[in-house]
């Protein structure tokens, strides 16, 4: 039996309702998308904010890039890491679409942390290195006085010594 309002169809005026008619109900009636998908929790109009796990991934892109340059990429990969999560929990709650994207980011960034943390401690170690042993290559070279076969047997001193430190 219809009831005022209805059209002819059995349903509200409009696109279909979650009551019933004859083209509403589970099938999607609603102009969101009903049960098989749709942005039903999103007002209208509403786009998903996939910003996060975007930008993790280009952070954690940019951080493995450089990681090997004095471990710059520790930051990237940090805020990447950051983002990357926001982005993730967007997704869980309905408010994103890229769940996939937001994974790879905070892989990529953590790729990039472990990267950059490796090559910060092997720069800083090459570093004390050098700054310990070049004091000593300057004065085997001032010992030389010229001699050309004296300075090449410090340079390959200094060269052996520095294989040694780095286990090669």
């Amino acid at each position: 039996m219809s009831t005022p309002g209805d059209d002819q169809y059995g349903q509200q005026p409009g696109y279909g309702s979650q009551q019933g008619g004859q083209y509403g109900g589970q099938y999607g009636g609603n102009q969101y998308g009903g049960q098989y998908g749709g942005y039903q929790d999103q007002p209208y109009g509403a786009k998903p904010r996939n910003g996060a796990g975007l930008a993790s991934l280009i952070l954690g892109i940019v951080g493995l890039l450089l990681c090997w340059l004095f471990g710059i990429g520790l930051l990237p990969g940090l805020i990447g890491l950051v983002l990357g999560v926001v982005g993730l929990r967007r997704a869980k709650r309905g408010e994103a679409t890229n769940k996939g994207v937001a994974v790879a980011g905070i892989v990529t960034s953590v790729l990039a942390v472990i990267a950059g943390a490796v090559f910060l401690a092997l720069t800083i170690a090459l570093g004390n290195f050098i700054a310990d042993n070049s004091a000593d290559l300057r004065a085997c070279l001032e010992q030389a006085g010229g001699d050309v076969a004296a300075e090449q047997a410090c340079q390959q001193q200094f060269t052996d010594d520095l294989a040694d430190q780095l286990g090669g």
